[in-house]
């Protein structure tokens, strides 16, 4: 197709959360009109975009309207049914298609489709009925049993050690179709985010070192200091191959787990813009989002490049609850008197414990400098500080 110009177009996204809220300002800054869509009539993409429209992801009259108004489409989370991105994608441009978005939301599917790219993957087994679950390999556990599809930050997933639990655990998500990983020893948990637009062309950041607490990013450090550049390298290329075996276009995020005997096995991706990437902002000379924008508006990719050392800490609603259980907004003053701080809060009203509510990037010349703010900014919020 021929490039979407800035300020002659408008761009749709599927979702109106903080990921679709950030898209539309990194598209509105390019001077696009934004439309969302989500069945919410409070969500943050829909209170910064120029139009919302409320309906049901599968809504035939609001996917039409969506159609109408815009020149091109994505979605900002990887639920939104893919029939609705198909069903799209016979009126307008979108992108990532609903092909590429239907392998994300299916871990079984997800892990064939590794394993076809030439990437390992941690040995798993797929668990789908009686017969499946008899025949799992006992080298399998201890593992970590998951619901194949609606799983994410930690949700839907049990630790099993024993065939017993594992049949228990099983029952106890209802006998959904699940993946049993086996149980691997981490040195650290890894990401790469890549851009690839409809004619092939395709660029990455820097390998992404993250922290997770209770299933959920904590922290993402870039570089990734302890991480050598071999394995680095490996997480790259294998994140290119995922992203090219899948005709992908768009932002991409690939998970990975560095073993602790030297290994790097794919863990999962989500299509499109990731916690991980959210240094971007701050951190690089063009953010993830705007590289979601140039994918989807086929406007030239170009290659990335970080300016600061960045650490991104992720603010959940705990944060604004005192010891005291009355909900306190945290000492933000205090927290931006630190230097290189960038506060990114995503305008929800409401704030509740487990609940994503912004981010806080700290920028500065050296990792060791980032490091070190980002320590000091947790520990004025009351973040842990062993990272």
């Amino acid at each position: 197709m021929s490039a979407l110009l800035p300020g002659a177009a408008t761009l749709g996204v599927l979702g109106g959360g903080q990921l679709g809220r950030m898209f539309v300002h990194a598209a509105q800054a390019l001077g696009y009109r934004c439309v969302v869509l989500d069945p919410d009539a409070i969500s943050p993409a829909g209170a910064v975009a120029e139009k919302h429209v409320k309906a049901d992801y599968l809504d035939s009259f609001g996917l039409a309207q969506l159609a109408r108004d815009c020149d091109a489409i994505t979605t900002e989370f990887e639920n939104v049914p893919a029939l609705a991105l198909e069903t799209l994608a016979g009126m307008r441009v979108v992108a990532p298609s609903g092909a590429s978005v239907a392998v994300c939301q299916d871990r079984a599917v997800e892990k064939a489709h590794f394993e076809a790219a030439g990437v390992p993957c941690a040995p798993h087994a797929v668990i789908s009925n009686d017969i499946e679950l008899a025949a799992v390999d006992p080298a399998l556990l201890p593992g970590i049993l998951k619901t194949s599809r609606m799983g994410y930050d930690g949700k839907g997933q049990v630790r099993v050690a024993t065939a017993a639990e594992l049949a228990a655990a099983w029952a106890g998500l209802k006998r959904v179709p699940c993946v049993l990983e086996q149980l691997l020893p981490l040195k650290a948990e890894l990401s790469v985010l890549v851009a690839r637009g409809a004619d092939g062309q395709l660029v990455n950041f820097p390998v992404q070192q993250n922290l997770h607490r209770g299933g959920i990013l904590a922290v993402t450090e870039v570089p990734a200091r302890a991480v050598p550049a071999d394995v680095q390298q490996q997480a790259v290329s294998a994140a290119r191959q995922v992203a090219e075996a899948l005709g992908y276009v768009g932002v991409l995020c690939i998970e990975f787990f560095w073993l602790d005997d030297g290994r790097l096995v794919v863990n999962e991706m989500a299509p499109r813009p990731h916690n991980s990437g959210h240094w971007t902002m701050n951190g690089a000379d063009v953010s993830q989002f705007e590289l979601q924008v140039r994918a989807l508006a086929g406007l030239p990719l170009l290659a990335p490049r970080q300016h600061s050392a960045s650490v991104m800490l992720n603010l959940l609603g705990d944060l604004w609850f005192s010891a005291d259980g009355g909900p306190t907004p945290p000492a933000w003053d205090r927290v931006l008197a630190l230097p290189g701080t960038h506060l990114h809060l995503y305008g929800k009203a409401d704030a509740r414990h487990g609940r994503k509510m912004g981010h806080l990037n700290i920028t500065a010349n050296t990792p060791e400098a980032a490091h070190a703010v980002a320590v000091q900014a947790a520990a004025l919020l009351g973040l842990p500080t062993d990272f």
